[in-house]
């Protein structure tokens, strides 16, 4: 794996990341999991996963619904950040996706684009079959991904994101199949460079993917009212599979 392909493991672990992220929705992440549970009709006390699940937004929510949840990422520094947030019914731990789950669930969430890292297609794959075999009989998965389709026609090249003292330099562009995000700023007398590698998956290809393990496309959604998905005006692209 290149150097490229590591941008997670260094990024994500750094107190960089969530400040610059620190405007994100709890609200929409409450609307998005009230919807999808409902559709799902899942029961209290069900077991779900929340697979990559950053500092824990999402988990939080779905465990005051009354679910027994487990939240895992690879980010050490999230997971201590989840972590003051459990309770009997809701557990974090560091956990690489790409590594078979513990235990079975009846649903598995990833959630916020928090797939396609990886610049080898089979390690995507051996995601989903891990999401395969950590579901239990008649379980089920959601995957909400952006549209690359819309992301791309509207693609900002260059922006700045002011958090408190510091300026976030955010280049964007496309190149060898990835929408790339590059981050500069400066902390003090330090120079900081990151970036962000998301793969262009479009629902075709998530289609491949699906087929390679045996996961079967049950519906898809192109926002969190969960409206229909279409290619060229919706924002995101969410996968019910099982």
């Amino acid at each position: 794996m290149t150097t490229a392909s590591k941008w997670f493991k260094s990024w994500f672990n750094t107190p960089y990341y969530h400040l610059l992220y620190n405007k994100r929705d709890y609200k929409e992440a409450r609307f998005f999991m009230s919807n999808v549970v409902s559709y799902l009709k899942l029961k209290q006390g069900d077991s779900i996963l929340d697979l990559a699940c950053g500092k824990g937004r999402h988990a939080i929510f779905l465990n005051s619904l009354g679910f027994n949840v487990t939240g895992i990422d690879l980010s050490e520094n999230s997971i201590y950040e989840a972590n003051k947030f459990k309770n009997d019914t809701l557990h974090f731990r560091v956990h690489d996706m790409r590594d078979p789950f513990i235990n079975k669930y009846d649903a598995i969430f990833n959630l916020f684009t928090s797939f396609g890292y990886f610049e080898d297609d089979n390690e995507d794959i051996k995601v989903l079959k891990n999401i395969k075999n950590g579901l239990k009989p008649n379980g089920i998965a959601v995957i909400d991904y952006l549209n690359v389709t819309k992301s791309i026609a509207h693609l900002v090249p260059h922006e700045i994101e002011k958090r408190g003292t510091i300026d976030f330099k955010i280049s964007r562009f496309v190149k060898d199949g990835f929408i790339n995000k590059t981050i500069h700023f400066n902390d003090g007398d330090k120079n900081f460079t990151f970036t962000e590698h998301v793969k262009c998956l479009d629902a075709n290809k998530f289609n491949r993917y699906l087929n390679e393990v045996g996961l079967k496309l049950i519906d898809c959604f192109g926002d969190y009212d969960l409206n229909p998905f279409n290619k060229n005006t919706s924002d995101r692209l969410i996968l019910v599979i099982k």
